[in-house]
């Protein structure tokens, strides 16, 4: 069992009253609540605890492998889980609740099953064992006579799923989550957690279907390759193929996804601790690694600037890794904007920071761009991206090259293709810096301080000559 639950109970879960594409209404109750009915639905409160318990168990891991793996969602629809029978569980709107059935589930309605090394909530498939059967499946009534033997709930779980079944206690639970969908579209150069979600599940889909290209590396960052995969995706499946990642799209690949991995089969393929793409967007927080983090850093570094009340940085401080200077400055940027003093970076907090750092963008005075804090985007710059920041660098790249005879000059035209990108991959060599060829805030930064250099010294005094040209285009 693994040490915390990479799965969390959702304080309440959506029923559709009726099958998947029937006209019924839908109605949110509490996740816990929702459990207390199904039970006393379909088992008896006078059967004995333990028998009623691993129905229990089953009942909830059924819900929340639906909930998990979006698998209404992800088809178009609007609720997490029926009430039809013949596809998912019994719940009565309304009903009465028995209330030793209550207390019981108030007692473990966060604890679910899990198989092996897999980290889904176990689609525990069940039946009542007298009308219907279901090879594989927990039968209902048959857990009574079990349980008159003193077996235990746990060991009335295993007799019927197996002995590789894995009990996860008191997960954490969440507020409303709905669905996975971020209510963003995901593009060329965006950053983020979720771009992470999306490489993902498109290089585990694209073992079943090979016209889809991998993605590596796996960062997080929307760059060309990412994009390519993207239409690929979207070609195969007869989606609008634009290379962007939007509501229909996402929701696509997580059902594709869903379904390569069989996530809800009792004989699933299972989805593992060092392959997770969890189905809710994560938190930046200390432990955390990657260009989201030193995306993070640079936004707080520039604001730092302007607010006595945040740490200044430096460059080399800029690392990707969330230790504690970066959380001692994400709770001042909290205290100061009177947001909870977490320490760690939810989607409020992301969002203010991002709004904060464009104000100052807007606000500062006209100067040189190469004399102030390197004004990034808040996106990596990459192959396949368009527009005045490429073009930016790409002036920044070629007055490096004039100093530096290993970088190679590249045209001026705000298209970010595979000379850039191998250009900027030299200058990140250069630096001691990852060659990724995309670049991201540390680039930017040393980028600004080679070119800096560079134009310091072309500024001569009289009877000097730099050793190179000088004049109208060293301005450019």
């Amino acid at each position: 069992m693994p040490e915390q639950s990479p799965v969390v109970i959702p304080e309440t879960i959506t029923v559709h009253l009726g099958a998947p594409s029937s006209n019924a209404q839908n109605i949110t109750v509490p996740f816990a609540d929702y459990i207390k009915n199904v039970a006393s639905s379909e088992i008896y409160p006078t059967w004995p605890e333990e028998a009623i318990r691993a129905n229990i168990y089953a009942q909830i891991s059924y819900a929340l492998n639906r909930v998990f793996t979006e698998w209404y969602r992800a088809q178009g629809y609007d609720f997490d889980i029926t009430n039809s029978t013949r596809y998912d569980q019994s719940f009565v709107p309304g009903r009465d609740i028995f209330e030793n059935i209550s207390t019981i589930v108030d007692d473990m309605f966060n604890n679910y099953l899990t198989r092996g090394e897999a980290i889904e909530p176990l689609f525990a498939q069940y039946c009542n064992g007298t009308t219907t059967t279901c090879p594989g499946g927990l039968s209902q009534w048959g857990t009574v006579p079990l349980a008159e033997q003193g077996m235990s709930a746990e060991e009335i779980v295993r007799s019927f799923y197996g002995d590789d079944i894995n009990f996860v206690r008191n997960a954490p639970i969440a507020p409303n989550l709905g669905g996975s969908w971020p209510g963003v579209t995901f593009r060329l150069g965006d950053v983020s957690e979720e771009v992470r979600i999306i490489q993902n599940r498109l290089n585990r889909i694209s073992t079943n279907y090979p016209n889809i290209p991998k993605i590596y590396p796996v960062d997080g960052i929307f760059d060309a390759d990412t994009e390519r995969a993207v239409r690929a995706f979207q070609r195969q499946f007869n989606l609008a193929v634009d290379g962007i990642v939007g509501k229909s799209t996402w929701y696509r690949i997580a059902f594709v996804y869903n379904n390569v991995k069989r996530l809800s089969e009792l004989d699933s393929e299972g989805l593992r601790l060092e392959d997770v793409s969890r189905q809710f967007p994560t938190e930046l927080r200390e432990g955390a690694t990657g260009p989201g983090v030193q995306l993070l850093q640079y936004f707080l570094a520039v604001v730092g600037e302007y607010y006595d009340q945040l740490p200044r940085w430096q460059p080399n401080q800029l690392d990707g890794v969330f230790g504690p200077q970066t959380r001692e400055a994400v709770t001042a940027y909290q205290r100061m904007m009177g947001l909870p003093e977490t320490g760690a970076v939810d989607r409020t907090t992301w969002n203010e920071l991002l709004s904060t750092y464009q104000s100052i963008l807007a606000a500062r005075p006209e100067q040189e761009w190469l004399q102030e804090l390197a004004g990034l985007p808040e996106i990596f710059l990459v192959e396949g991206m368009r527009g005045e920041e490429v073009r930016r660098a790409q002036q920044v790249i070629n007055i490096i090259a004039r100093a530096y005879p290993e970088v190679p000059a590249v045209g001026v035209d705000g298209i970010f293709g595979p000379a850039t990108r191998d250009a900027v991959s030299v200058v990140q060599a250069l630096v001691g810096l990852p060659a990724t060829g995309a670049i991201g805030p540390l680039t930017w930064e040393y980028m600004a301080q080679l070119a800096g250099d560079v134009l310091a010294g072309s500024q001569t005094s009289e009877g000097q000559y730099p050793g190179y040209p000088v004049g109208e285009e060293a301005s450019a």
